[in-house]
């Protein structure tokens, strides 16, 4: 380039960049590790904040910025003077660290997580899902927030403490908190951690977005007849761990959240319930099963009566047979005598894991397969 061009191209670079005032909501751009600048310069165009991506890679190339940039995930205004945004990609400078949480993650999934992504202590996390404050704010009766860091995808800028993640994730579940749900709490006759600890085992269970409804009705039905909710994820809750199979030792673990033992529901959530969790379980289906069996191809088949359960276990089952016995299946399926208890119970925690016994289970309100 001839040295009137580079001349003119800086004038023009500078008339451009200097005319622009940041504004509006940060937008993120991520620029993959390897990344070139033009590569970066598009996915910059791409999100709005680089209107003539050839004039600013030359700009960049006569000012010598094109050469060092650091990937990672930014978070920049539009109209950014074009100047700062080549600052940023050569220093880091407005970087964040992006997390996804899955919908149904547990503390034990969340915490490790939130420490990597965040570079601090996994003890900080710990600390920081325990915030007294945020407990007592949302009237928690457990010892954690276990079930209130909404699942989502996350930009914390770099720096950014154990609980102040924690506090946006705390904040991320009250705005998507519905005000129409609260108007169910009096009619189910339960207060909003009852809600979300009921739509923490729906996010657990259910495979197809249209079973979340029946699946909280089969556990609501089962709660107003005094049964045992029996409900697989809160005994693999209480083993500590995630299990592919819950055997029948497995349903004597001792820990307030076996529902195979306790009545009602547990103590608080068993993971993170996403929107559609929390919907269904502040409307369940308006239907009369109190049983379901899982298939193999995700879906679940419900049934109202022990006697039409026992047909679908052995539909599920691989040659029309179904694990476990006849006996069994009506022993666990026996009413309880007092009444479900569905208030907020003491602040408690999960108990020890156990081993698992060679032997597979067989479930009254529904059965793995």
């Amino acid at each position: 380039m001839s040295p009137i061009k580079r001349i003119a191209l800086s004038f023009a670079a500078a008339f451009i960049t200097a005319c622009g005032t940041p504004y509006g909501a940060p937008v993120r751009v991520i620029v993959p590790r390897g990344s070139t600048f033009k590569s970066a310069t598009d996915s910059l165009a791409h999100a709005g904040l680089v209107s003539w991506p050839k004039l600013f890679r030359a700009y960049a190339r006569v000012t010598g910025s094109d050469r060092d940039i650091k990937p990672g995930t930014y978070l920049l205004k539009k109209d950014t003077p074009w100047k700062d945004i080549v600052s940023a990609l050569n220093g880091g400078k407005g970087l964040v660290n992006s997390i996804t949480i899955p919908e149904g993650f547990s503390l034990q999934q969340i915490v490790p997580l939130l420490a990597k992504t965040l570079g601090v202590p996994e003890d900080s996390v710990n600390a920081a899902v325990r915030d007294t404050a945020l407990l007592a704010r949302l009237d928690i009766p457990t010892p954690t927030l276990e079930g209130y860091l909404f699942p989502s995808t996350y930009a914390f800028p770099a720096g950014t403490s154990a609980r102040l993640a924690v506090r946006e994730m705390v904040h991320e579940f009250e705005r998507r908190w519905q005000p129409a749900w609260d108007a169910r709490l009096a009619e189910l006759k339960i207060n909003r951690h009852d809600l979300v600890t009921m739509a923490s085992i729906v996010e657990k269970e259910a495979r197809l977005p249209e079973e979340r409804p029946v699946i909280a009705a089969v556990y609501y039905n089962r709660l107003r007849d005094g049964e045992l909710l029996q409900a697989d994820p809160t005994v693999q809750y209480a083993l500590g761990k995630h299990v592919a199979r819950v055997f029948y030792k497995d349903l004597e673990v001792e820990s307030p959240y076996n529902t195979y033992k306790h009545p009602g529901l547990p103590p608080g959530p068993i993971a993170s319930p996403g929107s559609a969790s929390l919907a269904a379980a502040a409307n369940p289906a308006a239907v009369p099963y109190k049983y379901f069996v899982a298939y193999p191809d995700g879906h679940h088949e419900f049934r109202t009566t022990l006697a039409e359960h026992d047909t679908a276990k052995r539909g599920a089952r691989p040659g029309g047979t179904a694990s476990g016995t006849a006996d069994t299946a009506k022993k666990t399926s026996t009413p309880l005598k007092t009444p479900a208890k569905i208030a907020a119970p003491k602040r408690t925690s999960s108990a020890p894991t156990n081993k698992a016994a060679p032997r597979r289970k067989t479930t009254s309100a529904h059965k793995r397969t």
